[in-house]
This record gives C-alpha cells, structure tokens and sequence, in this order.
C-alpha cells in the first residue's frame, strides 16, 4: 500500500487508475499516464531537516516523493546522489554569473537512465516479474540492462544498429540478450512493444511505464538539495524522447507543492538541430511532427518522440527556453566540459551547448544563475569524444622530435 500515491491519472483524458505495479497506459483512450500524489501527506511526513538527517544516500533518500511501497526492496546498485559542482571559469567563459553542473555520467552504467532503471526493477519485483524489457537508443539499455543484472532479473534489449560500441559492450557484458534492429529508433520501439506483448514481459519503456519518469525526476530532487533549496534561474537538458525533461519538471512540481522550495525555475530545453521535433513544436506553435534522425548525439536522436505531451507541458509551464544547436555546438560543449573536468558524451554535454548558444543570443539574462545537467559520460561514445578533442601528438622517443612537435602546436 502505497500511503503517499492516489492514483495513475491520463494526462490526455483526466481517468484516474489504481496504481498498481504493472499500470501503464489509459484504459479509456490509450494515452499517457501520471502519477497523481498526496502532498498533504508527503508534507506531513517529510521536510528538509528530516532529510538533511537521513544517512541514505541514493535515490531512495526520496522515499516519501516515490511509488514505492514501504516494503519494496531498492535496487542493487548505488544510484542518484550524483555530483554537483560550481563552475565559475565556465561561467566566466560563457559569459554568465553562476554557472553549475549536474554530472549523472557518474551513476552506475554512466547515464541518468539509471534513475528510471532502478525504478523498473522495484516495480517489476512489486509485480512478481522475472523479465524485464526495453527499446533504447544506448542509455536505457545499459542501464535496463545492468540495474536488472544486479537484482538478477532477465533482460531483452533492443537497440538500433547506430548504437554506440560502447553501449552495446555494456549491454552484453551484463548479460542482456541484445536484439540490434536494423531500422530506426521509431523502428526498433515498434518491434520492442510487438514482443513486450508476445510474451509479457516487464515494459521499462519509459513513454509506456509512468513509473520510470518518477525515477527520472529524482534528478529535480537532488538538484534542489545540492542547492541548499535556493533554486537557480534556469536548468538545461538535453531532450530526446521526452521523458526526462518530463520527470525533471514533475520533480521540480513536486517540491514546490509540498513546500520544499519557493519558486520553479524554467527550463532551457535543448534538442539537436537535426532532431529537433518537439522545440521546433514550441517554436512554431504547431503540433509536433515527426524528422528524421540526423545528428550524432545518438541519445536524444528521436524522430518520433515517444512522450511528446509530458516534454511540451515542461516548456510550456515553465515559461521555457527551446535551444536547437549543430553538432559541431555539441562537440565544442564536450571540450567545454572538459576543461571542467567533466567528460560527456554528446547527448550529455547538448545541455551545455544549449546554454552557450542561449547566453549568446540573449535568450537568457547574463545575471541569471543555470545548472547544466550532463546525462551521460564520454566513456559511452568514444569516436565522437575524438572528434571532439582531436589527436594526440605522436611521435618517436626523440627530445628533438618533441621539441618541433612542441613548437608546431604552440606548446612551450
């Protein structure tokens, strides 16, 4: 019994659900569901001292803000808590006066996905589940796949044949029966649903699952407490299917209907300028509509988002900042970060590059204060961190050699 849930209501249609462990979509029309809370009740179980106190620190710390029953055993893996850092010679750099970074390429598997995947296996272990089941550009699956091998459920994965290397290496090194579909994202979803249904398996798809978007925005909730509750002007994210800049904002809701903070900050949603539907939604006040998926931050490129209306209600609520970049924007972020200290990967330095493009045509005030939040290590894409930092010097065990490499690159 889950004291702190009422129920799983339609965002398209407003029916309210039971909120057992295997709810997915609307029985009445199809569409979406979210996860509808007591706050009254949250309130009266949690403020910020109790939290200041509480020695867990993972996700889980966020009991009281999660669909879990108090019985429900938390995942394996130590997920969440994820560092937080000031960057003020990034922010000088950008030209902005306080600039912070939220690095998730720390977590387990190296992405923010491990927030909604530790999600799935309580709720798949709440449902008496042995198989779990997901589609993924890269991210959700290593981490699907990782999460599920630590509490020891079977996993079946399928990822379009662009994913990274170093994704799929994951993937099968957790022990994931991995399927490469030989299509696009939109391709692969269809083929995931088709044998999620076949055979009944767990559906960690996070546009079918309302769960995993309350994995996800334990992200907001961390942020918020990193910060000592005084939120900032703005937080970027990169978009992809939707479902992250979703459970972000329903974090952020979250908090500040229980009181927790005092003001919502808006969100500065970035999407590649090749894979762009749901800004370019926004943008041109029309309904959003498919593209192609035309750019290597192979994490957010989703022609046909999958939670296009949780992702719109985030900008529009927010009073958002739509920011298309190119590659070449999202490479340079990567350096960016870099000279921070933190490695993304491109979908996780998109946010960056989102700020930066934002600063410079004015889209946000130069006084304004912004997190960046990086959803992914560069240890995921290998090629393109490359390509981002280019080749090392090499040359033969010669100090003359060296010295006119030195000279040829300006090095001292």
């Amino acid at each position: 019994m889950m004291k702190n849930v009422i129920s799983a209501v339609c965002i398209k249609c407003g029916a309210e659900h039971e909120a057992v462990p295997t709810v997915t979509t609307c029985k009445k029309c199809g569409g979406i569901l979210d996860i509808k809370y007591d706050y009254r009740y949250i309130r009266s179980q949690i403020d910020r001292k109790k939290l200041a106190d509480r020695k867990e620190n993972t996700m889980w710390r966020y009991m009281e803000y999660l669909p879990v029953t108090g019985e429900s055993k938390v995942n394996k893996l130590r997920v969440g808590m994820s560092p937080f850092y000031e960057a003020p010679r990034l922010a000088e750099r950008l030209g902005i006066r306080k600039l912070y970074i939220k690095d998730d390429g720390i977590n387990p598997t190296a992405s923010l996905k491990d927030r909604a995947s530790a999600m799935a296996v309580v709720k798949a272990e709440e449902a008496g589940m042995t198989t779990i089941a997901c589609s993924s550009t890269g991210n959700a699956a290593s981490s699907l796949a990782g999460n599920a091998a630590a509490a020891g459920f079977e996993t079946y994965i399928f990822v379009p044949e662009r994913a990274p290397k170093g994704k799929v290496a994951q993937l099968m090194v957790f022990g994931a029966n991995v399927i490469s579909v030989k299509g696009s994202y939109e391709d692969t979803f269809e083929l995931s649903a088709q044998a999620i249904d076949r055979w009944g398996w767990y559906n960690r798809n996070a546009a079918i699952n309302p769960y995993l978007m309350e994995g996800k925005k334990t992200v907001a909730l961390e942020i918020a407490e990193q910060m000592n509750w005084e939120m900032p002007d703005y937080i970027a994210i990169s978009v992809g299917d939707g479902c992250t800049i979703g459970g972000l904002w329903k974090g952020l809701k979250d908090l500040y209907e229980t009181g927790m903070i005092d003001r919502l900050p808006r969100i500065i949603s970035v999407q590649a300028e090749g894979c762009c539907p749901l800004n370019r939604s926004i943008m041109e006040n029309q309904p959003w509509t498919p593209m192609e998926e035309n750019t290597l931050a192979d994490s957010i490129a989703v022609g046909v988002p999958r939670n296009p209306d949780k992702a719109l209600n985030a900008i529009r609520e927010s009073d958002g900042v739509p920011v298309n970049v190119s590659d070449e924007e999202i490479l340079e972020a990567m350096k960016l970060l870099g000279s921070a200290g933190v490695f993304a990967e491109p979908a996780g330095a998109t946010g960056t590059a989102g700020v930066k493009k934002a600063i410079a045509q004015g889209l946000i005030p130069a006084d304004a204060s912004v997190v960046s939040v990086v959803t992914g290590s560069g240890l995921k894409d290998v090629a393109n961190a490359m390509k981002a930092a280019g080749e090392p010097l090499a040359i033969e065990p010669d100090m003359n050699l060296l010295l006119d490499a030195f000279h040829s690159r300006g090095l001292k």
